[in-house]
């Protein structure tokens, strides 16, 4: 069903993997482990993720770009730098993530529920996201320029700045939550929102079309 309809992107849900302790090796694929502590600016680039449990991992300044994240578990993780660029993320849970930077651009997203957290900058832009659900977060800048969206949510979130310039959205539902600054109005199309979300949208739509309302 589409969001319109009122359904949630659908999230594939998956069992917690049985892990043990392990280390993570660059451009190698780790699978099955729980990783804990800090991972802070170590390259991690090309690394494979699969079936893994994070808990509590600190990731400032470690590069993934290019990394695979694949059927895992991420809880708490904390960073002031997530540099991320090119990244695959399946069946991806991420709760509670506390980063300030997080530079997820040029990525592909399948079926990753994000929720809860407070993220300062969240770039996604020119990624694809496929099922996706943002939920209970709170966001300074939303960065979804030249990013393509379809069936993703982003529901119960708090967000000062969304950037859609470029965007392209199919089934896509914003619906209950909260932007104080949207940039990029044309990528609203295809979009769901409320009726208070219209309301307070009105004053942009006017401005962007050329309105004078007296």
């Amino acid at each position: 069903m589409s969001a319109r309809s009122g359904t949630l992107p659908p999230i594939l849900s998956f069992t917690a993997p049985e892990v043990v302790p392990g280390e993570i090796l660059s451009g190698d694929t780790t699978e099955g482990v729980l990783l804990t502590g800090s991972l802070d600016g170590l390259d991690l680039s090309s690394t494979t993720l699969l079936e893994c449990e994070l808990d509590g991992v600190t990731l400032s300044d470690a590069r993934l770009i290019g990394a695979r994240i694949v059927e895992t578990l991420v809880t708490a993780p904390f960073a002031t730098k997530l540099v991320a660029g090119r990244t695959t993320w399946r069946d991806v849970r991420v709760t509670n993530p506390r980063w300030g930077l997080a530079e997820i651009y040029d990525s592909e997203l399948t079926s990753v529920h994000i929720v809860g957290g407070k993220i300062d900058y969240l770039n996604l832009r020119d990624s694809r996201l496929t099922s996706v659900l943002l939920e209970g977060c709170q966001i300074g800048e939303l960065d979804l320029r030249m990013t393509r969206m379809e069936r993703v949510a982003v529901r119960d979130c708090r967000v000062g700045t969304i950037e859609l310039d470029r965007s392209r959205s199919r089934s896509v539902d914003i619906r209950n939550s909260d932007f104080e600054v949207v940039n990029g109005l044309e990528g609203l199309r295809g979009v769901t929102i409320d009726d208070g979300q219209l309301a307070a949208f009105a004053p942009l739509f006017a401005q962007h079309l050329g309105i004078v309302v007296e």
